[in-house]
């Protein structure tokens, strides 16, 4: 249950007696819900519980649709800051050849900067399976060669006729990488 489901706005409060505190957070004191009630609407405010667990239950003098729309942006804003990390697939044979290779290690070196995970995928067809050796070769080289940019989240491992290994972005590095060129433009101006 979210917290403004729960709060009790001016004629919802169901307490005899509450401890009002006026808007700018001073103490009024404890008064009758009605007297409370006509003080609110004296201001033009509306009285809202935010404490009922406490004796008597707490009440603040405030403009419930401000605070309400506040609220909102607020979680908009932590939703909008929350970065959602995706897990994005390069997918390889143990005898693939050398160019293939540099633009493998080209996108995984991307989608690290970019602050995803990248999930390295070995295929393996027919009787190669038998050459498991190969496939972890690639992925050792593809590991060295994206070592700084990374940490292993998940070390080779044969699956069905697959070899996955998994790669997370070191902590921060995202954050690192936008920062950088925003340097380099405000030394080139």
């Amino acid at each position: 249950m979210s917290r403004d489901q729960q709060l009790r706005v001016n004629e919802q409060i169901r307490a005899r007696e509450v401890r009002v505190i006026s808007e700018t957070g001073e103490q009024i004191g404890i008064l009758p819900l009605r007297e409370a009630l006509r003080i609110a609407a004296d201001r033009g405010l509306d009285l809202v519980e935010v404490a009922p667990q406490a004796r008597p239950p707490v009440c603040r003098l405030m403009d419930y649709g401000k605070y309400k729309y506040e609220q909102s942006k607020r979680e908009r804003e932590a939703r909008k800051k929350q970065k959602v990390i995706d897990i994005k697939e390069i997918k390889m044979r143990p005898n693939i050849e050398d160019h293939d290779f540099e633009v493998r290690v080209r996108n995984a070196e991307r989608f690290l900067r970019d602050g995803d995970k990248v999930k390295a995928t070995i295929m393996f067809r027919g009787r190669e399976i038998v050459h498991a050796d190969l496939g972890k070769a690639v992925l050792d080289r593809l590991l060295e060669r994206v070592k700084d940019l990374c940490v292993v989240e998940r070390p080779a491992k044969v699956e069905g006729r697959n070899m996955i290994m998994i790669l997370a972005p070191k902590p921060g590095l995202a954050e690192r990488e936008k920062q950088e060129p925003a340097q380099s433009e405000a030394q080139a101006e």
